[in-house]
């Protein structure tokens, strides 16, 4: 790997004009593990400079080529796979086995994906006496979270040249060591100089820098609702599209007459994964009055088995360490019943918090408002189905939900009543190319699969 000093832009490593760098520590044991350049708003205009130069080559390179730009993309990121593990596991703290399967593998399958869009996709139709054309959109400002920091990445930066559209890429400052492997294995896919550059930084300074730069037309971002905001207004002011995956406060929904036991257990494993740390968690569990201290006892029991340290990770540091435990603390303040964890740190070294299960949450709660983005599930009762309904759709977000009930055609009949992006029914599987997105402020766009590819194009027609 090249020194952990350089950026990547125009083809090449180099310094940052700047002497200024951001420390990288591992999560689970506060060690310092490396250094990388805080860019400056002049690191990203020679970026932006390199992918617009790169944009007209790319974006008139054959559809079947870009393809086979991507299928070796994808190869590289396989090869590179127990590395990239491994370097998700320091800088973020995930425990291995999910930064081998999740972390590492489903970027992988997702670059693979959209190998086999690009060759694909129907990049031009004929509609009555028109020729409608898809083009892209132009050089991409990807902006990425620490907390699926592989994936992310490959959720944007894949379809953007898939469809064409060169990319500067700023990822999130706490698991910067990701974003430049990734870099590393665009050379060895054979990217042209320029289609694809990255600037480490503060997003503060190198994220708005790149989110007001002229040069950039589209600005795909992933974070909190709050920043999204910001990057929305900048955009909105110079008339640039956006695309914006935010927070979630996502509801577990579990019917009369579903399968209690096993709805209560696949709920906490799912805001377990990554310690809470998944935008879409189901992190309110909603139960019917008959059946709700059956489901608080198996919750306490369930929660058991994901003990700090070792199959629940640390958070991503001590910030946001301290930010959950407020939110715990205020549970209890606000009268919520905890069963499980609590607000005391459980292990001395590493920023952990004890995966943390409520009873009696009410739906003003703040915990049941508010994004906590840690191990902690909340469990709501509800009367019936009409007030379970309103519960679920009772929050600022809309991005994703479970349904659980006794065959599915009940839970699908009620999932197409909430205001969510994605639901899955009675555990439905992860589906690569499936939409995900949100409604509310959750978002605007959506990643992954065709719908995905779609947000890096844009539409011209021909009439003859």
């Amino acid at each position: 790997m090249k020194a952990h000093d350089q950026m990547y832009i125009g083809g090449a490593w180099r310094h940052a004009v700047g002497q200024d760098t951001i420390a990288v520590v591992n999560p689970a044991d506060e060690q310092l593990i490396g250094h990388v350049p805080a860019g400056t708003a002049e690191d990203v205009d020679a970026a932006v400079k390199a992918a617009r130069a790169a944009f007209p080559g790319w974006a008139a390179t054959p559809p079947a080529e870009r393809a086979a730009r991507l299928s070796a993309l994808s190869d590289a990121l396989a090869a590179r796979k127990d590395e990239l593990a491994e370097t998700i596991t320091a800088e973020l703290g995930s425990p291995l086995p999910l930064s081998q399967m999740v972390h590492a593998g489903v970027p992988v399958l997702v670059a693979a994906s959209y190998a086999e869009l690009a060759a694909s996709y129907a990049f031009e139709e004929r509609i009555g006496n028109s020729t409608v054309l898809l083009e892209p959109v132009g050089v991409v400002g990807a902006i990425t979270p620490w907390n699926y920091p592989l994936h992310q990445i490959v959720a944007k930066v894949a379809p953007a040249l898939a469809a064409g559209c060169t990319v500067v890429l700023k990822p999130a400052e706490d698991t910067p060591l990701t974003a430049q492997l990734f870099a590393e294995a665009t050379e060895a896919a054979g990217l042209p100089a320029g289609v694809f550059n990255l600037v480490t930084g503060l997003g503060p300074v190198a994220g708005q820098a790149l989110a007001e730069h002229e040069g950039v037309d589209l600005v795909s971002f992933t974070g909190s609702t709050a920043v999204g905001r910001q990057i929305g207004a900048t955009a909105g002011g110079a008339v640039k599209r956006v695309a914006l995956e935010l927070g979630g406060k996502s509801a577990n929904v579990i019917l009369p007459g579903a399968d209690l036991a096993k709805a209560v257990n696949v709920g906490i494993a799912n805001v377990m994964t990554n310690s809470g740390q998944t935008c879409s968690a189901w992190t309110r569990m909603l139960v019917d009055a008959e059946r709700y201290e059956e489901a608080v006892e198996l919750a306490a029991h369930a929660v058991l088995k994901y003990a700090p340290g070792q199959r629940v990770g640390p958070l991503v540091n001590a910030k946001q360490q301290a930010r959950v435990l407020g939110y715990i603390r205020k549970g209890m303040d606000e009268g919520a019943r905890l069963i499980a964890g609590g607000p005391d740190a459980p292990l001395e070294t590493g920023y952990y918090v004890s995966p943390t299960v409520f009873a009696d949450v009410t739906p003003d709660m703040t915990i049941a408002q508010e994004e906590i983005f840690g191990p902690v599930v909340s469990i709501l009762r509800y009367e019936d189905v009409d007030d379970a309904l309103r519960i679920a759709n009772d929050t600022v977000y809309g991005l994703a939900g479970a349904v659980w009930a006794a065959d599915d055609e009940e839970a699908v009949a009620f999932a197409r009543r909430m205001d969510t992006g994605q639901v899955d029914i009675n555990g439905g599987r992860f589906n690569p190319l499936a939409p995900f997105g949100g409604y509310k402020q959750s978002g605007v766009g959506r990643e992954l699969g065709p719908h995905g590819l779609a947000e890096y194009l844009q539409t011209k027609s021909l009439q003859f």
